[in-house]
């Protein structure tokens, strides 16, 4: 519909919301047949400009005028209505033909005085279509656009039939009234409001948003519904530029709007729901996100095994007539506390065996029940639930399967209670677009629980559960890994027994964090159980150990690229014995250990560094301290000791200090103490520290003697072992003792180099070591039964518990230890 022109003309896209002019040719004429109002395209049309046509009479401007004759004859006699359209045959102002509809329709709808507002349709070049005046009447009675003209005071004067059908108002309770009086609210004074705007400016408005409560059919179930349209109004005037009205076209946009709003709430679920990796927390961000934005009672059940982490089934109906286990993960209400639910969040959740969660777990398909039936067969089998729908007034109900990567993980339920709409198919399709994206992430977060179970398990299995030191140290430890989430990293500690009553301390850290270091990190710990029970020292231990970080980086070499995977390390290894309180260290670019006497004073030695595993030629050098009984060594990886903003020197200043301070206090409270000097609660690297306090074995528990070199001393050697465990009041212990030392003092005065040394260690088992200055290892051999001798190590590993041999700087111990047994 086009705005009144006078002569004057319009400024430019005047009347154009989109940046193209709208117009149709049309005129109003008074109840005296004069021109009152002109258009642009009428001009255009008929050749008359403004300022000529208006003032003048209508047959003057419009010749041949009986097809205008027809209209108002038909609108007299009803008033109500628009004329009825026609052909007319209608010259140019240069005396062409013209080939037009026209329809008059009254302005006022009052009788005298009537205005007419005459539409001019040109049909020149679409003759192809029928233009008699059924066909006109049929487009425009079914046209999707709505179209209303109001006079100055805003009062309704012309109303088509396609605006009746959107809103559902009849035309006869629209005209002579504002919109304010036919639907009063907030919405229509906003309209009202815009259309006054446009009667003083003259600029249009187009595509208002206008949001209307229509009420429902009569007498019908349907309750009153909210719908959206887009209004655009156009000025009218005539050829002075009076104010004849405004023109209002309206479409029906709600099924736009609402695809709009739930595209935008879907947007906002992607940030509200699966904000954790936490299924329990998903599932009750699913059900509070849920509410009420699509029900006003949501609850979340998932199979028991999905918080888990294990895998769910393709399927999750009954097997075997037993239905899998339910937790309810998740309950939202629109009343506090979500009294309608039977069970609270992290409780298990009784599923019908026939009942519509059923049939969606075993289908994978949602169920929609409009009109809940609280007569179901069921319902009657569940007297709670049924209370629950009874007390609440729920109404509506919808049950989607929760599924993802082709698991059925559980079942989202939607209950309606006050809103008296009926959950409709565009409700469950909805619903099922946010459970499929809150499903996403309900698998991602049981993907990750096994995940990190997984690798929480690696991790237990790759670091000692339980360390003791014997009666060499008390030990105590704390890990604090980087990677706060999976919770495993490359750093690893130990403490190994070795033969003697010795103890082997060991720490290390791989390059990088996450699952791969720890799996470097097993393998190397490993290697080091394995070099350890060898007795090798420690700098040779080292070297073994850098040969093997050699052959991982070689392992890790791709095939197809040909790129080699880094594989680096640093460790510290110290073995401590309690009889010398001797402790031989020898570290691997690893921070040296820091020592606390038992008058608290802490230092640092100044242990050869050594180059880091893995760099290669490497070469590591031992170091030997004696340390005083009750003397605690600090083990630690960098992480503990360097940050982001801070050097290593602060770390290890920050380290001493807390080690100094009351370093008699339990070795638990000792490390805790540390870790809580950190800075930051997770570590920018992973955080390992071992703390030992050294022991010392009594000279009572310790026997020694120096043979001769002569076969006669192996009675003597039995002799002196006999007295020293009746002393020790180990005498069941004599028999077996006085063979194993036979044998291990003969071989070592045959095949050793003297001097010859018999030694006794009695903690908690017993030790016997005969050492010698040869460095050649003893080899068990298997004798014929025709053999005179070669049966000596099999009777000591026959007769002892373990048994072994380790090298010194000065030749070679041979071992062997029996269990204390207590005399009977």
């Amino acid at each position: 519909m086009a705005a009144m022109v006078t002569s004057r003309d319009m400024p430019p896209n005047a009347g154009s919301g989109t940046g193209r002019t709208i117009g149709a040719p049309i005129a109003v004429v008074d109840a005296e047949g004069t021109v009152v109002g002109w258009t642009q395209a009428a001009e255009r049309l008929v050749g008359f400009p403004a300022a000529d046509a208006v003032g003048r009479a209508a047959t003057e401007v419009l010749p041949t005028l009986d097809g205008v004759s027809t209209a108002w004859s038909c609108a007299e006699q009803d008033r109500a209505e628009c004329g009825r359209p026609g052909g007319a045959g209608l010259r140019h102002r240069d005396g062409s033909p013209l080939d037009v509809t026209l329809r008059a329709c009254p302005l006022s709808g009052q009788g005298a005085g009537t205005h007419w507002l005459v539409s001019v349709a040109d049909m020149t070049g679409i003759s192809s279509w029928p233009v008699n005046g059924t066909g006109v009447e049929s487009l425009l009675s079914s046209a999707p656009i709505g179209i209303a003209v109001r006079d100055p005071e805003l009062r309704c004067t012309w109303v088509n039939d396609a605006l009746a059908l959107q809103d559902g108002l009849p035309r006869d309770v629209r005209l002579g009234r504002r919109l304010t009086e036919v639907l009063p609210g907030s919405e229509a004074r906003k309209v009202e409001a815009v259309m006054r705007q446009v009667l003083e400016s003259g600029i249009p408005t187009v595509d208002l948003e206008y949001r209307v409560c229509l009420p429902g059919a009569p007498d019908s179930a349907v309750p009153r519904r909210e719908n959206s349209f887009s209004i655009s109004f156009f000025r009218l005037d005539d050829a002075q530029g009076h104010v004849l009205g405004v023109c209002v076209m309206s479409v029906d946009v709600t099924d736009r709007q609402r695809a709009r709003e739930r595209l935008a709430v879907l947007s906002e679920a992607g940030t509200r729901i699966g904000s954790t990796l936490d299924v329990m927390r998903t599932g009750q961000e699913l059900a509070d996100f849920a509410v009420p934005r699509i029900a006003e009672y949501v609850t979340v059940d998932l199979a028991e095994a999905v918080p888990l982490g294990e895998d769910s089934l393709a399927r999750l109906g009954a097997t075997n007539g037993r239905i899998p286990a339910f937790r309810r993960a998740g309950v939202a209400s629109i009343h506090e506390g979500a009294p309608e639910s039977l069970w609270p969040r992290g409780e298990q959740v009784f599923v019908p065996a026939s009942s519509p969660f059923t049939e969606v777990l075993t289908s994978g398909r949602s169920h929609l029940e409009p009109v809940l039936d609280v007569g179901s067969t069921w319902l009657g089998q569940d007297p709670g639930r049924s209370e629950k729908i009874h007390d609440y007034g729920m109404h509506s109900l919808m049950v989607v399967p929760i599924h993802a990567r082709g698991a059925v993980l559980g079942v989202a339920v939607f209950v309606r209670m006050e809103d008296p709409a009926p959950f409709e198919a565009d409700d469950l399709l909805f619903a099922e677009e946010l459970v499929s994206r809150a499903a996403l992430s309900l698998d991602n977060a049981r993907r990750y629980v096994r995940e990190r179970a997984a690798a929480f398990a690696l991790q237990r299995n790759l670091l000692p559960r339980r360390i003791t030191g014997g009666d060499a140290v008390e030990v105590a430890s704390r890990y604090l890994p980087a990677d706060t989430e999976d919770g495993v990293g490359g750093d690893w500690f130990d403490v190994i027994p070795l033969s003697g009553a010795r103890v082997a301390l060991v720490v290390g850290d791989v390059v990088g964090h996450g699952i791969n270091a720890a799996a470097t990190m097993g393998r190397l710990r490993t290697a080091v159980h394995t070099l350890a029970n060898l007795d090798l020292p420690p700098d040779e231990l080292l070297a073994h150990l850098d040969d093997t970080i050699d052959r991982l980086a070689e392992e890790g070499t791709d095939c197809e690229d040909h790129t080699t995977v880094a594989v680096g390390a640093t460790c510290l290894y110290a073995v401590y014995d309690p009889v010398t309180r001797h402790c031989t260290m020898a570290r691997a670019g690893h921070p040296p250990p820091a020592i606390i006497g038992p008058q608290g004073q802490v230092t640092f030695p100044d242990l050869p560094s050594g180059l880091p595993l893995g760099v290669g030629l490497a070469s590591f050098e031992a170091a030997e301290l004696e340390l005083p009984e009750g003397s605690v060594l600090a083990f630690y990886t960098d992480g503990l000791v360097e940050t982001r903003d801070q050097d290593i020197d602060a770390g290890l200043l920050r380290l001493g200090t807390a080690l100094a301070a009351r370093p008699d206090r339990p070795l638990e409270q000792l490390c805790s103490a540390v870790i809580d000097t950190l800075p930051a609660q997770a570590p920018f690297d992973d955080a390992t520290l071992l703390l030992a306090r050294t022991r010392s074995l009594s000279p009572t528990q310790v026997a020694s003697w120096e043979l001769a070199d002569d076969p006669v001393v192996v009675g003597q050697a039995r002799a002196l072992v006999t007295a020293q465990l009746t002393e020790w009041g180990l005498e069941n212990l004599a028999a077996t003792t006085e063979l194993i030392v036979s044998e291990l003092v003969t071989n070592a005065l045959r095949h050793g180099v003297a001097p010859v040394t018999l030694r006794l260690i009695r903690h908690r088992v017993l030790v016997c070591e005969v050492s010698d200055a040869s460095d050649t290892a003893p080899r068990m051999r298997h004798a014929r039964a025709t053999d005179e001798g070669g049966r000596g190590l099999f009777i000591v590993a026959r007769l002892s518990w373990k048994r072994g041999t380790r090298y010194s700087a000065e030749g070679k111990i041979v071992w062997a230890e029996q269990e204390l047994k207590p005399v009977e």
